[in-house]
């Protein structure tokens, strides 16, 4: 009897053992439900208001690199993967022809100003034969005079008149003659000293030509950046237009996030921009801003058009692709490649400035370039020293400049 009353009370026990425990299992599910709510409702306020996408890539300039004249390669410089700054020689063309090209154009420089001195020492030739013609006309003139006065008294026959006639029309075509000559040879040198002459300034030309070809043997990067797809090797045969290599400025990269179309009606040039990249992971966030909105699809702009109008057309949701800036602090602490994944969110109803996609900017009368280059700016002025020395030499040191 007492074996059953033991059994009974310990059956009791496990009975509500066995309720305490389902009533712990039902409050670890409600709190577990009450959590997982929880987490809904805030990753729901999280998200609320911001377009994501992965379909992101980072972009930047490829900048094609071709030499700027005619020749053989016989150095280059450079490799591939290998930084370089603005200015920093790339590879050289072989500059014996340049170098014949400019003595040529030198020469013919040279050639230019003695003849123009030839010219003007013609025009004193000139003037000096115009003085002697006038002077032999008249002395024909003085001569013919006399010989018809004394025609009168019979002392000279009618044949040394005929004769003295014809002296004075002789000197007077010859003075006509000899002004002409004249005025061709002040054609030459009119108006003009040595340095405004037409043909010095031909030849002065075709130095300073000559030796900006010279200068150009040796081809420089515009800008800097990355050397990639180098192709260009020494014994090589290379043309202007001809690619050498390319240059990747990555100091100026950006984002092209391509959006669906249902994500961009309320994005806007300028507003803020978060972006992770797979290389670095979540924990290295990109600070961003839209730059622009594309005019159109990928598929629109694509070489080969979609053609929608067929019986089998299924509809395929459209993305187009967003201009995103990213901050040159950012990129220098964390350096990007053309081409690596990114994962964009734009917070809508967030906006960095005031500009507006349905308003466009206004131009300026003279808008700024939006990129350029300082390395030819000193090409203009390549040969200037060796054509003012080629002249100085060749000038002579009594030359007489009119208007000096």
């Amino acid at each position: 009897m007492t074996v059953i009353e033991t059994s009974a009370a310990e059956q009791e026990a496990l009975a509500a053992g066995l309720r305490a425990a389902r009533r712990r299992r039902f409050r670890l599910f409600f709190v577990a439900l009450a959590v997982a709510a929880g987490a809904g409702v805030a990753y729901w306020s999280a998200t609320r208001g911001v377009e994501t996408t992965d379909d992101a890539y980072v972009a930047g300039d490829v900048v094609q690199v071709s030499s700027l004249v005619n020749g053989t390669v016989d150095a280059v410089m450079v490799e591939n993967a290998q930084w370089v700054h603005p200015g920093d020689p790339l590879f050289r063309v072989d500059s014996t022809d340049a170098r014949l090209a400019l003595d040529a154009a030198v020469a013919e420089l040279a050639h230019a100003v003695r003849a123009y001195r030839t010219a003007r020492a013609d025009v004193s030739r000139e003037t000096a034969q115009i003085l002697l013609q006038r002077s032999e006309l008249a002395k024909a003139s003085d001569d013919l005079r006399r010989r018809e006065s004394l025609a009168q008294d019979g002392g000279v026959s009618r044949e040394d008149i005929r004769h003295a006639r014809d002296a004075m029309t002789s000197a007077s075509a010859s003075l006509s003659a000899q002004q002409a000559s004249y005025e061709a040879a002040l054609a030459k040198t009119d108006s003009t000293s040595i340095e405004s002459n037409p043909l010095v300034r031909e030849a002065a030309a075709r130095v300073r030509s000559a030796a900006l070809a010279l200068r150009r043997v040796q081809t420089r990067a515009p800008v800097g950046g990355l050397i990639t797809h180098r192709v260009v090797q020494v014994g090589q045969h290379v043309a202007p237009g001809t690619i050498a290599m390319a240059l990747v400025p990555l100091d100026r990269v950006w984002v092209e996030a391509n959006f669906k179309e249902s994500q961009l009606r309320e994005m806007q040039p300028a507003q803020a921009v978060e972006l992770r990249s797979d290389l670095y992971g979540p924990d290295v966030v990109f600070h961003g801003r839209i730059d622009g909105i594309e005019a159109g699809t990928g598929a629109a702009f694509a070489s080969v058009p979609a053609q929608n109008a067929t019986g089998n057309w299924i509809k395929v949701v459209q993305r187009v692709p967003v201009r995103i800036a990213l901050d040159p602090a950012e990129l220098r602490a964390h350096p990007l490649r053309i081409g690596l994944s990114m994962t964009a969110s734009v917070p809508l109803g967030h906006r960095a400035g005031t500009a507006s996609a349905s308003t466009p900017p206004a131009l300026a009368t003279a808008p700024a370039p939006i990129d350029q280059t300082t390395v030819y700016r000193g090409d203009d002025e390549a040969g200037d020293a060796l054509v003012t020395e080629t002249i100085r030499a060749n000038s002579g040191a009594g030359a007489h400049e009119p208007g000096a």
